[in-house]
């Protein structure tokens, strides 16, 4: 069965957005699946072995499947029912899976075939020295050459999984020399020779995912804590607004890079830079299938931009914080729009597209010298939410993350400044509170001194008609 098949009527839920309880519900989700994928298929195989009376059955057992058959008695055993032969469970070390399951089957009927013909000895291979036999240690070179296979073998072919397992495959190439051997004490050297305690924690994962899929045991735990993250530099309003404009700065600044053919190219990586600013998106959700009519739809009222349920953490609705930005940063400029068009229609693969995220990171470090990233951009749309009292829930939707996600990491970077900010802010409406509240009582002593003074009124005009 292909992975296609396998995932065919299974939509993986999309809440990976990097905090534990999504990524644990999503791992959830698929193990149940194959789970009950696995024991449907098994049902089957088992079916199959009776009605073709092959007189071999199938049992799982601590993770693999076993063959049941009654057998001439095994050297050594005891014959106690003097019948010549005794039921057997018979372990070939095949592993309770989809692809053991096919083999297992495969099995099943070589070994009905002995015992129909009355041809069944007990070789080292139905006695289980083969299976004792330790397994060949792999090499990373040796095990990069199936790895796509075998990852996928327990996960659909998406936009999301193609980009992570060539994310895992990099990294791997990149800081793992292709001879190591895949133990314990080999890889802990590789991993030791990386500076970075960020790179030896995503090793630590990465590598342990290679092994799984090969079914080999190893221990890294020793890298196993999550380093802190880095500090971030996360712009205010004023700074992303300066820098908007330097793009265009750039492109004049030197006639070379306005070369016939791509003198407009700086307005696209601005236009990219603006819907980051407004919306809090990732890259990758401007270019990955925009809904581009929407966009541009007359009865999109709110400015919305709609993201595609390929994206990290599934479809949604944005809104920007400041409606004026749009037309601030153009962000409804047809050239940009169209470029847009060009660029995705040219995508035949999760590569292009990750290309074009890359490419739009080059433009704030190598071009334009912004001294922010993209992801800072997001980060700044986290604590301007928060400054203006909209509530966390609501801010975490808009970004396309857990409210976990959202106030372990995103409001993590509410620095002194913003901190001052929002404490002011909250002294300033108490004081208009207050201020409110003395007015009410000063215009109530009023209406209590008029209502006084009506009734002395009331009382000489009465007199005066008497009279």
């Amino acid at each position: 069965m292909s992975t296609n098949e396998l995932f065919a009527d299974f939509e993986p839920p999309a809440t990976t957005d990097g905090s534990y309880m999504g990524i644990a519900y999503q791992k959830r989700a698929i193990a149940s699946y194959l789970n009950d994928k696995f024991d449907d298929e098994f049902q089957k195989a088992k079916a199959r072995l009776k009605s073709a009376k092959v007189k071999v059955g199938l049992c799982c057992d601590k993770g693999s499947i076993q063959l049941q058959a009654t057998l001439p008695i095994k050297p050594g055993d005891s014959d106690t029912k003097s019948t010549g032969t005794k039921q057997y469970k018979i372990s070939l070390g095949i592993p309770a899976n989809l692809d053991g399951l096919k083999t297992a089957e495969e099995e099943a009927y070589e070994l009905g075939k002995l015992i129909a013909r009355k041809q069944f000895v007990w070789t080292d291979k139905y006695l289980g020295k083969q299976a004792s036999i330790s397994k060949q240690i792999l090499t990373i070179k040796t095990a990069l050459e199936s790895f796509e296979q075998e990852y996928f073998k327990t996960r659909k072919k998406t936009i999301k999984s193609e980009h992570t397992y060539h994310q895992y495959e990099s990294r791997i190439k990149q800081h793992i020399s292709l001879d190591c051997p895949i133990t314990s004490d080999a890889l802990k050297a590789e991993i030791l020779k990386c500076s970075s305690e960020s790179q030896r924690w995503q090793l630590f994962k990465i590598l342990n995912v290679l092994a799984r899929c090969f079914q080999i045991d190893i221990d890294l735990s020793v890298f196993k804590k999550q380093p802190l993250p880095k500090t971030r530099n996360i712009p205010s309003d004023s700074d992303i607004i300066r820098y908007f404009h330097e793009y265009e700065k750039y492109a004049y600044a030197t006639p070379s890079r306005r070369r016939s053919g791509f003198e407009n190219n700086w307005l696209f990586w601005r236009w990219m830079y603006g819907m980051i600013a407004t919306y809090g998106l990732r890259p990758r959700e401007i270019i990955l299938e925009p809904d581009i009519d929407w966009w541009l739809n007359t009865e999109n009222k709110d400015r919305t931009w709609k993201v595609n349920e390929k994206c990290k953490t599934g479809a949604r609705e944005t809104l920007p914080l400041y409606p004026e930005w749009v037309d601030l940063f153009d962000l409804k400029n047809q050239l940009c729009i169209e470029m847009l068009a060009e660029k995705i229609s040219k995508f035949t693969s999760f590569k292009d597209c990750s290309y074009v995220v890359q490419h739009n990171a080059s433009w704030f470090d190598d071009k334009v010298e912004i001294p922010f990233n993209p992801y800072d951009l997001r980060h700044a749309w986290a604590i301007r939410a928060h400054l203006m009292g909209i509530p966390i829930k609501a801010a975490a939707d808009n970004l396309g993350h857990s409210v976990e996600m959202h106030t372990k990491v995103y409001q993590k970077y509410f620095g002194l400044d913003n901190r001052k900010k929002a404490i002011n802010e909250a002294l300033s409406k108490k004081s208009d509170l207050e201020t409110l509240r003395e007015e009410n009582k000063r215009l109530k002593l009023e209406i209590q001194l008029l209502q006084l003074e009506n009734e002395k009124l009331k009382q000489l005009v009465d007199l005066n008609i008497k009279v």
